[in-house]
């Protein structure tokens, strides 16, 4: 019997994974979250929607094109099991447990390689609970899945690449941005230079981003201490004050923010699988374990992409094929070409390297947050109330602090406000970060219907393909309201 192989994700790393699998004669299943292929950085439009490549992904417009194209080949070979909008909400051993719609289904494997993409890491600032305030990547799917701004003055607030990606790409799309208010400095860029030149081509594409920025004549500041995020509950979002080095005080009004610093993988579900995990000093983070292929510590358990160290979409191709090879090799089916993939990927990985030097985490943030300010927006926990359970209760531990404080225990179960929580609660108890530990994952990783239908069967491909026709005329009742935008 063929072995029986899962993907989780369809962005860059989980369709070339996929591809992978089948050039060695296998069918795997492909879980996607998503009601289409393409992950975040290459999020397909809704069907009926006319905007060309270039539009949605400017430069990266051909490697879009090339992954969505592949894509559609496998799944319309049926040399895939594709399960659309099906959440993977809980892992055990050898077996995947999945929801679509409202019927729950175990899916058991051989292997299981997680493509589970990244999320925004955010630093909160007194006001970004306000409405109006979005991470990036929100800011982002808003522009790519339904062709509208977040607001009709916005404002990009953080540190990274993606801070000036989603910025040049409102305003090639005819947005209003206010201003780009960067919290690391030039100097920062100069220092990361050499290891940047790993990949030349993407230093041009950063300098290509600016470009649009310049063009548009969009106001951009580097080296500034986000201040406040200005509004009221009833009207959201008015305005941004930030502080420059000198200590000058600058004012944007806006209706909108979009906020993040650079990126952190999404891990909850190789924490389900039950992969260890360590402290990486380079990027201040809890990340899982994994091998120079992707093997994590949980045997049959294979990371990639972003999910497993945030290096950009190119790598995560590479590192979904390595993925992939090294799972066929543990079942004992011939590969070739893994060492072409190391090489290539190691570039990637200086490069990554460079970019957290260029674009750093502002931890110091953190201890200077005034008390009321909100980090776990879910629960409305403060700063202040983190401070005092540390005070009071000795807490030093993340999981300890979540137990006195619910801090983490909301909908998105800490993605939004564990990062700076534990370096609230750090500074705090002035200890390092790296003792504080992380929040454990939970199952469900989000939440669920309260009725479930159980079955364990795969659809088959006439059922898919009833799917994608819903799928299809769905999209056309939804374009049919969003127009305008599509043009």
């Amino acid at each position: 019997m063929a072995a029986r192989v899962i993907v989780i994700g369809t962005g860059p790393a989980g369709v070339r994974a996929a591809a992978a699998l089948v050039e060695a004669g296998l069918r795997p299943v492909v879980i996607d979250e998503g009601r289409r292929d393409g992950g975040q950085i290459y999020r397909r439009q809704p069907e009926g929607f006319s905007r060309s490549y270039k539009t949605l992904y400017g430069t990266e417009a051909d490697r879009a094109a090339s992954l969505h194209r592949d894509f559609d080949a496998l799944r319309e070979s049926g040399q895939i099991d594709y399960l659309p909008e099906t959440l993977v909400w809980n892992i055990g051993p050898k077996t995947v447990h999945v929801v679509s719609g409202t019927r729950y289904r175990q899916l058991g494997f051989d292997a299981l390689i997680v493509c589970s993409g990244a999320t925004d890491r955010l630093m909160p600032v007194p006001g970004w609970h306000l409405a109006g305030t979005y991470s990036l990547g929100g800011a982002q799917v808003a522009l790519k899945s339904q062709g509208c701004a977040i607001g009709a003055r916005t404002v990009f607030m953080g540190t990274g690449p993606l801070l000036y990606l989603v910025a040049a790409q409102y305003v090639k799309a005819g947005a209003t941005v206010s201003a780009v208010l960067d919290t690391s400095r030039s100097l920062d860029r100069f220092r990361a230079l050499p290891q940047l030149l790993a990949i030349p081509a993407a230093v041009r594409k950063g300098m290509a981003l600016l470009g649009v920025l310049r063009r548009a004549r969009v106001p951009v500041h580097r080296g500034v201490t986000p201040v406040l995020i200005a509004g009221s509950a009833e009207h959201g979002v008015t305005g941004v004050q930030v502080a420059l080095a000198n200590g000058e005080r600058l004012s944007f009004d806006c209706d909108a923010v979009g906020l993040g610093y650079h990126l952190r993988p999404e891990t909850q579900l190789a924490d389900l699988a039950g992969c260890a995990f360590r402290f990486d000093d380079a990027s201040q983070q809890w990340l899982p374990e994994v091998d120079t292929d992707g093997r994590s510590s949980v045997a049959g358990v294979y990371l990639a992409g972003d999910g497993a160290r945030v290096r950009g979409a190119d790598a995560a191709e590479l590192s979904g094929r390595l993925a992939a090879l090294a799972a066929l090799d543990d079942l004992g089916i011939a590969v070739q070409g893994a060492d072409r993939v190391r090489i290539r990927l190691a570039r990637f990985s200086r490069f990554a390297a460079g970019l957290r030097a260029a674009f750093p985490w502002p931890a110091r943030f953190a201890a200077s947050l005034p008390d009321n300010t909100i980090v776990c927006r879910c629960e409305a926990v403060t700063a202040g109330e983190l401070r005092g359970v540390v005070r009071e209760t000795g807490a030093q531990e993340a999981n300890r602090a979540k137990a006195f404080s619910r801090v983490g225990m909301g909908r998105c179960q800490g993605r939004f406000c564990a990062h700076a929580a534990a370096e609230v609660i750090a500074a705090e108890a002035r200890v390092p970060l790296s003792s504080v530990g992380r929040l454990r994952g939970q199952a469900p990783v989000k939440p669920l219907p309260m009725a479930l239908d159980a079955s364990n069967e795969v659809p088959d491909c006439d059922s898919q393909r009833k799917q994608r026709t819903h799928h299809a005329q769905h999209g056309r009742d939804e374009s049919n309201e969003a127009r305008e935008f599509s043009e």
